[in-house]
């Protein structure tokens, strides 16, 4: 037996080298702007930002990593875009804790994560959760990440009047109209790596329309920026309190739902979902992002998670370890390559991520429409997702609509402990957090 099939669950019999490196390496591109967009959000708090880089590119190296090995499923990890916001502009500007305080606030979290992972609490969880929502979860999570491509290139905008709208014209929304019909046309002829090339080919395109922004005196490698200014600056001081306890509370609602929703969606369109409903090495899948979280805190950087854009190297084949270990040494190689992958604009990854949504859309077809008592939890769940900007949202709305629907038609059998017990958490968490 290979190293590749003991360590990373890659059956040659039924996989090719070449499309799980391919797959790595669109998800890798796909998810790149994390590096980018994480550390100007964190920065915002008064953090050294080429520190923060760096943080962020060795937290999600060793969350997917973690990930290849423990789990040997094609996903990828980092830190959440929600929950970067929600350190910087919630927890350090309107709630008044420094980002020492809440770096602190994110190891305890991080730690508390790991003792629930531990005792199976969010596989549970996870089990708990009815089939109808489970599809719906992964339809609402096409739709998000389609709505983050389309936003990503200003082709969706702000609208002061109507909330959201048809963005201008402008050379990145034309270069993301480009990127989308590109992707569209590859993935129909068939072409094999086609998000991939969509993302390489629009990156180019977009050079001569100053999208894509070449610097004077550019050069393809540079040295990692030290990590010292954030690394392991915690504040313990003044956290024993009940908000710090309601703030704790917050992030491990979101975290646990955020990766058990795209966790349930990915695992779809793999096709590794067993049929009693089950999830392969999901204990190991939430147990390497618990592991990621405490030493992401460690690093400096916000909570980790798996990340919905690992469906574009889903898409192209990505089926095994290999996929991710590709995304993990990506990561590593880009600590000395960033001024290359910093050349990729938002608005060239928007085919893939509209593809994607696409391509989890088929899920809804499993979703039983005659019985209001399913459709209604499951629209609820896919519409909210969108329109919160947050998986995690969606799935607590989700739930407490099935919860209560069932509950006051007579089909209270339907319901289990489990979900009872979450309902009653997310109207306290929606009361209070």
């Amino acid at each position: 037996m290979s190293f590749f099939e003991k360590a990373l669950g890659f059956d040659p019999t039924k996989m090719q080298v070449k499309t799980e490196l391919i797959a790595g390496a669109t998800t890798f591109l796909t998810m790149s702007y994390v590096l980018a967009v994480n550390p100007a959000v964190l920065s915002s708090t008064g953090m050294d930002k080429g520190a923060l880089f760096t943080a962020t590119t060795i937290a999600s190296a060793i969350a997917t990593l973690l990930l290849a090995f423990m789990a040997k499923l094609p996903f990828a990890q980092a830190p959440s875009m929600g929950l970067n916001a929600f350190f910087a502009y919630t927890m350090c500007q309107a709630m008044g804790y420094s980002w020492q305080q809440s770096l602190a606030i994110m190891v305890v979290e991080g730690v508390v994560f790991l003792i629930i992972t531990f005792f199976n609490v969010r596989e549970m969880i996870l089990n708990s959760i009815p089939e109808t929502l489970r599809y719906a979860i992964s339809a609402g999570i096409g739709m998000f990440i389609a709505f983050i491509g389309l936003k990503n290139a200003g082709i969706i905008v702000a609208k002061q009047g109507t909330f959201v709208g048809l963005g201008e014209f402008t050379p990145p929304c034309l270069l993301g109209i480009f990127a989308i019909l590109l992707s569209g046309i590859l993935m129909a002829r068939n072409i094999k790596g086609s998000l991939f090339w969509s993302i390489i080919i629009t990156t180019v395109v977009g050079i001569p329309f100053g999208v894509t922004e070449v610097p004077d005196h550019w050069l393809p490698v540079s040295l990692p920026q030290d990590i010292s200014p954030v690394f392991c600056k915690f504040d313990f001081a003044g956290l024993m309190n009940l908000k710090t306890l309601l703030v704790v509370f917050s992030l491990l609602m979101v975290n646990i739902f955020d990766t058990i929703g795209t966790l349930m969606g990915l695992a779809e369109k793999t096709g590794i979902v067993r049929p009693d409903g089950s999830i392969p090495h999901v204990k190991e899948a939430m147990m390497s992002d618990a592991i990621a979280t405490t030493c992401g805190a460690f690093l400096g950087s916000s909570t980790i998670t798996t990340y919905v854009e690992s469906a574009s190297g889903i898409a192209e084949g990505g089926k095994s370890g290999l996929t991710s270990f590709t995304v993990g040494m990506l990561f590593i190689f880009s600590l000395f390559l960033s001024p290359i992958f910093l050349l990729i604009p938002s608005a060239a990854t928007s085919g893939a991520l509209v593809m994607v949504g696409v391509l989890m859309l088929d899920s809804i077809k499993e979703i039983n429409l005659k019985d209001l008592s399913d459709s209604f939890p499951a629209f609820i769940t896919m519409i909210t997702m969108v329109l919160t900007y947050s998986i995690a949202d969606g799935i607590c709305l989700g739930i407490l609509s099935y919860v209560f629907i069932k509950l006051f038609t007579g089909q209270y059998r339907q319901l289990n402990a489990t979900l009872c017990v979450l309902s009653v958490l997310f109207i306290l968490n929606f009361m209070f957090g």
